[in-house]
């Protein structure tokens, strides 16, 4: 820890690479979702013209519902993923800081 900064201001600094790493997280989630939402719809869309209104309607729902599973999965890991990066580097930085003062 540095001897220079305040308590308070080091935590405001932690915090504050927290969110941005969050906040970055949570956007390549969304674009991953977006991506994997394409490939469903590609998937699941019919092929033929001649299908049913029913059937269309219930594959839509179907890739809507899987879509949102996928996302939901996929921002869970990456916000976790994230904070533990923060962790790691806050740690390390810590460990160099203790190094240094030696």
């Amino acid at each position: 820890m540095d001897d220079d900064k305040p308590i308070t201001e080091q935590a405001m600094d932690t915090i504050t690479s927290a969110v941005e790493a969050t906040k970055d997280a949570a956007i390549i989630a969304v674009k991953k979702v977006r991506k994997a939402a394409k490939k469903v719809a590609k998937k699941v869309a019919p092929k033929k013209a001649s299908k049913k209104k029913a059937s269309k309607k219930s594959s839509k729902k179907a890739a809507k519902k899987s879509s949102k599973k996928a996302s939901k999965k996929t921002a869970k890991k990456s916000v976790k993923k994230a904070a533990k990066k923060v962790g790691k580097k806050a740690a390390k930085s810590k460990k160099k800081a203790g190094k240094a003062k030696r």
